[in-house]
């Protein structure tokens, strides 16, 4: 069977990460991915290390898998009319350049829907492309501070921002789900759209409960740590020799949670009997689970806790992930046949289709791998190659 999103052409003039990520996410799903960079440079990932792979970054190598790439010069109208080919035959251009950049050059979405009505023409950038903040540059840790995030996220003492690149990933997702859409919209309507995609609105997005509590009572969430505002024990304690998790989310599992550890006095005390009245009491009782568990191994904790059905777990480094039975099982690494890394994996695409698994199809490509096989099928002559490439066009 063909996948989902075969025969649909992208034209991806995003670099870094969100816009790459987005693009990466649709060439899984079987779209025909055409990533443009500088013919010099290339897209700013290829530099950002460590870590590195065989001299290649594992920032790009993340993002860009099922892909064709190739150099183009933006700046030169030759480059320009490249991008304007590609487009007639294309259902998406995505682009993430500083707000008024891309119509500058002469590529943005009222010059190109001219050339392809049905067109959908996606944005991103740190704060969209409207509202008195759409001129600043946004990047990742910037949009986890100002949206919000930063400011639930770590201690009392100190936010912290997310070890991951939430902020892009997290706008990657929205905008691939947006993109898709969009795509349904033109079958139905016959006509394309443009999508401003903001991060600085995906992570207001993000923020979900915690900006309605906000609106219901102005009151602010406190940063917590691994602990959870409204359930008690919903949080990470210290064992002898890990941190284990525990989440008793409901009455019921306290119960199970203090018959599996033989607390019977804390099981039977009508002050942590409900949850409501387990978070009044949440300093008292988190004292008590912590001495306790500090006096137990970590296995102990969670085989006895999981023999009676409560959730936990210890707090995984990224080798014990990568080496779960479980991550195992469900093939979330994917190797991918690479010219400079014989034994490249990188995290697979996490939803399981029954019918149209994604596959990879292309590894990250190379700067300009693929320059000579797109253009000469837009027509484009050896000769004319030649002199493109010599004239630092492509």
């Amino acid at each position: 069977m063909k996948l989902p999103l075969e025969g649909f052409r992208v034209i991806d003039l995003s670099r870094t990460l969100a816009g790459p990520y987005t693009t990466m996410l649709l060439a899984d799903m079987g779209a025909d991915v055409i990533k443009v960079e500088e013919p010099k440079s290339g897209d700013e990932s290829r530099r950002f290390t460590p870590p590195k792979w065989n001299e290649e970054s594992c920032y790009f190598l993340s993002a860009n898998r099922n892909k064709r790439g190739i150099t183009v010069n933006l700046k030169s109208p030759e480059g320009v009319e490249i991008v304007k080919q590609l487009v007639k035959d294309a259902d998406v251009v995505i682009e993430n350049f500083r707000t008024g950049t891309i119509e500058k050059l002469g590529l943005g979405y009222e010059v190109l829907k001219e050339i392809n009505p049905k067109l959908v023409f996606c944005s991103i950038s740190g704060f969209g492309r409207t509202g008195p903040d759409k001129d600043k540059a946004g990047y990742d840790v910037l949009l986890q501070a100002i949206s919000g995030l930063m400011s639930i996220t770590g201690t009392e003492e100190e936010p912290a921002k997310a070890g991951m690149s939430i902020a892009d990933l997290s706008t990657g997702t929205f905008a691939a789900f947006s993109i898709v859409s969009a795509l349904m919209g033109v079958q139905r309507n016959d006509v394309g759209q443009y999508l401003d995609v903001s991060l600085l609105d995906c992570q207001v997005a993000l923020l979900n409960h915690m900006a309605t509590g906000y609106m219901a009572n102005g009151t602010y969430p406190k940063r917590m740590g691994t602990a959870h505002a409204s359930l008690v024990p919903y949080s990470g304690f210290h064992a002898k020799d890990a941190i284990v998790v525990v989440a008793v989310a409901n009455d019921g599992l306290w119960k199970k949670f203090c018959q599996a550890l033989e607390w019977h006095d804390l099981g039977s005390d009508e002050r942590y009997t409900l949850n409501y009245n387990r978070v009044q009491y949440r300093e008292e009782l988190e004292s008590l689970i912590s001495e306790r568990f500090s006096q137990l191994d970590s296995a102990d904790i969670i085989e006895r806790l999981e023999s009676f059905g409560v959730p936990c777990g210890k707090i995984q480094n990224i080798e014990e992930v990568m080496t779960s039975p479980q991550v195992i099982a469900r093939e979330m690494m994917v190797e991918i046949e690479h010219p400079n890394i014989p034994d490249l994996k990188v995290p697979a695409f996490p939803v399981k289709f029954s019918e149209t698994p994604p596959t990879v199809r292309y590894a990250p490509p190379l700067l300009g791998e693929h320059t000579n096989d797109v253009l000469q099928d837009l027509g484009y002559t050896e000769e004319t190659i030649k002199e493109l490439r010599a004239r630092e066009v492509i």
